[in-house]
């Protein structure tokens, strides 16, 4: 007979050693010392051998919560030692963030006063599962053990008990979605950004990288164990949302301000764009300026994609003065950051389509023209819950009559150019520059083309611009007002 353990058997009473323990903890025995009563507390706490799968349905899981409140949840992984958790809690207080900590369960058995000093400070807390163990490489009975012990710790703990999971690789496996479940917890989070440590960026290249990230319904997450520079990557978070602004709260509040997307085949007009070979005769209406028109009417567009710390304040100034305009949205933006495209539009503004990657039209095939276009109509559908108007702005405006055919036999018969361009995109035009090339070109019928691009000037532009022209007479429609159901075809030259 053998003497020597095989590498399953060393991994075997590696998993099981903090599951002994953690079930000491909850029985209240000492798992070393008098009391006995160990092993078959281990046995009832863990379910062991017999943890049958689960056969009811999965937990919910969470990376990004579906809301355009003005609010993101700033999230902790695991316990770093004392001192590292008390500068972090102090500098959470100093920005005024309510952050959410997932707490492994046998740091908090080690040390509750930490966990309950988060508590203390108006903090959330939530499993980690119990001794962090990679949940890709656990059986079922082991992630359940994991999940389960976890909390029922820092409950017993904290008398916090939780109501989310993160693992620490942040995997959401269906055997972590159906331990979650089986468990009892609202669901499995993940993140929108999982905020490592920094190699060589500059303070600018940080600051950027940060906004990216400042969605509406954001959920962040730092490791406090594996992060360097903790403070000041708080600080980095609390200034972009300050500059967005936009503030924190719980996990459990932002999951409970938002809502439920319907899945994509459940909207309405999510089919209204499709692939069509057949596009040899295929009609189209080109509309840019409305020439002729008595009315002084001008429609302010706005082509592309940025953050929420450009894009919010563009909206707020809309708002402010009273202006409905037209989005024309580049779709792969749309996909990183769905809330901001539904935030546009329950401002009353048309949403349109700009394609899924911005390629100049007349540079692709048919075929890759028209994937582009319905693959963006299909995410702007679901980003937004409804169907899109249906309204095409080709990049960069070029076009001619055979790609404007494929475009409208995909279902995108209208075509919005524009005839007033104050070329806002270029970074060192001023926002006086912008306003005042848009004053002097746009006449009765204008499509101003601006656009939501970081670190240009529009948005300091767009109080002056609506300011001259109210004052010269003109009132402010969208797109789909100015085209009309029965604006005349017109085709390209």
């Amino acid at each position: 007979m053998t003497t020597e353990r095989s590498e399953g058997d060393v991994m075997n009473a590696t998993k099981l050693i903090p599951v002994l323990l953690a079930a000491a903890l909850l029985s209240g025995c000492s798992l070393f010392g008098r009391g006995g009563g160990t092993a078959p507390a281990a046995t009832k706490a863990s379910g062991a051998p017999g943890v049958a799968r689960y056969d009811g349905p999965e937990s919910k899981t969470v990376s990004l919560v579906y809301t355009t409140k003005r609010e993101l949840s700033l999230t902790f992984d695991g316990m770093a030692d004392k001192d590292a958790m008390e500068r972090l809690l102090n500098e959470l207080d100093a920005y005024g963030i309510k952050a959410t900590f997932f707490l492994p369960g046998m740091r908090v058995a080690e040390e509750p006063d930490i966990a309950k000093d988060i508590l203390a400070r108006g903090h959330e807390i939530e499993n980690n599962t119990l001794s962090r163990l990679d949940a890709a490489k656990l059986t079922y009975a082991e992630t359940y053990r994991e999940i389960k012990l976890g909390g029922d710790v820092i409950a017993r703990k904290t008398g916090a008990a939780p109501r989310y999971v993160r693992t620490m690789s942040g995997a959401i496996t269906d055997d972590v979605r159906l331990a979650a479940a089986q468990s009892g917890l609202r669901a499995v989070v993940g993140s929108s950004l999982f905020l490592h440590n920094w190699k060589d960026e500059t303070p600018l290249q940080k600051r950027n990288y940060i906004r990216k990230y400042i969605n509406r319904g954001g959920v962040l997450e730092l490791d406090t164990e594996e992060n360097r520079t903790m403070e000041e990557d708080v600080k980095l978070i609390a200034e972009g949302a300050k500059r967005a602004g936009y503030g924190f709260v719980t996990l459990d509040r932002l999951v409970r301000d938002g809502g439920e997307r319907k899945p994509l085949e459940q909207i309405p007009g999510w089919d209204a764009a499709k692939i069509n070979s057949d596009y040899a005769e295929a009609d189209y209406n080109v509309m840019s300026n409305k020439a002729g028109d008595a009315k002084k009417e001008v429609v302010l567009s706005f082509d592309d994609w940025g953050t929420d710390e450009t894009v919010t304040p563009i909206l707020d100034t809309l708002a402010k003065y009273g202006v409905k305009a037209s989005f024309f949205l580049r779709a792969d933006g749309v996909e990183r950051n769905p809330n901001l495209a539904r935030a546009i539009a329950e401002g009353g503004h048309d949403v349109g389509n700009h394609t899924y990657s911005h390629p100049v039209i007349t540079s692709v095939t048919p075929e890759q023209l028209q994937e582009e276009i319905v693959k963006a109509h299909r995410i702007i559908t679901e980003a937004i819950q409804a169907k899109p108007a249906m309204i095409f702005r080709p990049p960069t405006g070029e076009f001619d009559a055979e790609t404007l055919k494929a475009v409208g036999a995909t279902g995108y018969r209208d075509v919005a150019i524009f005839d007033v361009t104050p070329d806002d995109f270029v970074k060192t035009r001023t926002a006086a520059q912008i306003a005042q090339a848009v004053k002097a070109q746009t006449k009765s019928g204008s499509v101003v083309l601006l656009h939501m691009l970081d670190d240009i000037q529009t948005v300091h532009a767009l109080p002056a611009i609506i300011g001259e022209l109210r004052a010269e007479g003109f009132a402010f429609v969208r797109m789909s007002e100015l085209m009309g159901a029965g604006a005349p075809k017109r085709t390209a030259s």
